[in-house]
């Protein structure tokens, strides 16, 4: 069936495989900044300061730009679903404002740089529209086309757009982008150690001593002496001030397949409907076909059945755009703050040296961009005119935003107490390629049959703060639904805030 995705895996990872791996750290080293994670953020971040004349080292646990940014559907546009009208509300007509410019200048800058380094990233001008099907809904949309247009974009509500089926309203903002995000970071990576900074891979953090000056130190024990240091881990590995109680971890899954080019939709699309869908096309060959890419069926890492929210997510893409080959299926995470916008900036309200980019809601491409240059700003004593939006230490929208604030909590207490009392299925009961959390000899542990019966178990509390991890049988990896850590099948962390793995168990 064509519109059942047959190839695992990032497009943007198998396009831009990024060649042989960078170093690791192996001796301590001296800097002026140091930047945890090599996604959009951190990547961007170590550009702009290196420009700025500091000497810059990142430190990544995995590879360049094959994390969360590897993963995402690749939008880069100011116009961020159902945003505008709630901060104006929220934040004021003002914070909209600071919000819109921020975010637009980021894209304009980020332009500006695929320029003048000459980046082959797929760069493409396109509108981005977020559309409603359901009718109670189009005064929703066309209060935040009102939002969207008083903070300065040019936004217009629209019935018809690109899509091959009707909606019921559409915000619509002109002149935003698509492009290949790796392709993009990957040369930005190159300039970067041109200008004198310097990238290890491989290289997984687990201390920072906040002296002066800071220490950073990592798994191998090697240290990096910085003066400053900003962590862009997408989910902080360091809360020193209840960062984690106030972001909450958000999977999406990713289909994408060719069509032809006459059925190209010509736009960048997304709705709040059927659990949010998004929708935008890519170049794919030199015979003009595109790349659909189809995004949905958002959820809590660790919980439900993913492999049959992938069904949905491809069936809905096999209903509305009959015969798409859907050759491609991989997933992403974002980090949700509770009180809607992203935090960029001090780690902690007594940082002096040390900075944070986080919670950008699905957004991290414009986000990360902007946090790029607004924390390049901070550390270099240059005004910005949306620190105090950005804040981490902000409290009054976090206070005003209590109910959000705590469901989150909630939610985490649910799972830390609740999934302890599940019962357990006996370790002979699981078949090949499934997981599960099992009782062996009084211990309940994560226990793995791979294709070819062998058993891989681990401990079950993840390495973080100790919630239960579930099993993701589509992606084959443990996963904590308290802060969204994430495992393979023998307790290698993914993906963060966790930094080391689940401890091997012999049964």
């Amino acid at each position: 069936m064509t519109e059942k995705a047959q190839v695992k895996g990032s497009y943007w990872l198998q396009t831009a495989p990024g060649g042989a791996p960078r170093p690791a750290l192996a001796e301590d080293l001296d800097v002026d900044v140091a930047v945890i994670g090599a996604g959009v953020a951190g990547i961007s971040t170590a550009w702009e300061l290196a420009r700025a004349g500091r000497s810059v080292a990142v430190l990544e646990a995995g590879r360049v730009a094959a994390g969360v940014t590897g993963h995402t559907s690749a939008k880069l546009t100011a116009l961020h679903s159902l945003v505008y009208d709630k901060l104006r509300r929220t934040r004021g007509p003002g914070g909209a404002r600071l919000y819109a410019r921020s975010q637009s200048e980021a894209i304009e800058h980020a332009a500006g740089i695929v320029e003048e380094l000459g980046i082959d990233c797929d760069w493409e001008t396109r509108d981005a529209y977020t559309y409603v099907c359901d009718a109670g809904r189009v005064d929703e949309v066309r209060a935040e086309a009102a939002a969207a247009k008083e903070a300065g974009l040019p936004a217009t509500f629209e019935t018809e757009t690109g899509l091959p089926f009707p909606v019921a309203g559409a915000v619509k903002v002109t002149g935003q982008v698509q492009f290949h995000p790796r392709k993009y970071l990957l040369a930005l990576a190159e300039d970067l150690e041109a200008h004198g900074g310097r990238i290890f891979e491989g290289t997984t953090v687990h201390g920072l001593d906040e002296g002066g000056p800071c220490r950073v130190t990592t798994e191998t024990g090697a240290t990096v002496t910085a003066r400053d240091v900003v962590v862009a881990t997408h989910y902080p590995i360091f809360d020193r001030a209840l960062l984690f109680a106030r972001l909450s971890p958000r999977r999406e899954l990713v289909v994408a397949g060719s069509i032809e080019a006459d059925r190209d939709v010509d736009g960048m699309y997304i709705t709040p409907d059927d659990n949010t869908r998004s929708v935008r096309t890519a170049p794919l060959d030199e015979a003009g076909r595109r790349l659909l890419i189809v995004t949905g069926e958002h959820f809590t890492p660790g919980t439900g059945d993913t492999r049959e929210r992938f069904d949905r997510l491809s069936a809905w893409a096999g209903e509305h755009f009959p015969g798409v080959d859907l050759t491609y299926a991989w997933a992403t995470q974002d980090i949700d703050p509770t009180d809607t916008v992203p935090m960029v900036g001090p780690l902690h309200p007594g940082a002096k040296h040390t900075y944070v980019a986080t919670g950008f809601g699905g957004w991290g491409l414009s986000g990360g961009m902007m946090a790029g240059r607004l924390l390049t700003a901070q550390i270099t004593g240059e005004e910005c005119p949306w620190s105090g939006l950005y804040d981490p230490r902000r409290l009054r929208t976090a206070v005003r935003e209590a109910p959000s604030f705590l469901k989150t909590q909630a939610e985490v207490a649910r799972h830390f107490v609740g999934d302890r009392l599940r019962p357990a299925p006996p370790v002979d009961a699981l078949p090949p390629g499934e997981g599960a959390l099992v009782r062996v000899g009084g211990d309940r542990l994560a226990v793995y049959r791979d294709e070819a019966g062998a058993l891989h178990a681990v401990s079950s509390r993840c390495t973080h703060l100790g919630c239960l991890v579930s099993f993701n049988a589509a992606e084959r990896a443990w996963e904590c639904p308290c802060h969204g850590s994430r495992f393979d099948t023998d307790g290698k962390v993914i993906q963060g805030p966790a930094t080391k793995p689940l401890e091997r168990r012999d049964i």
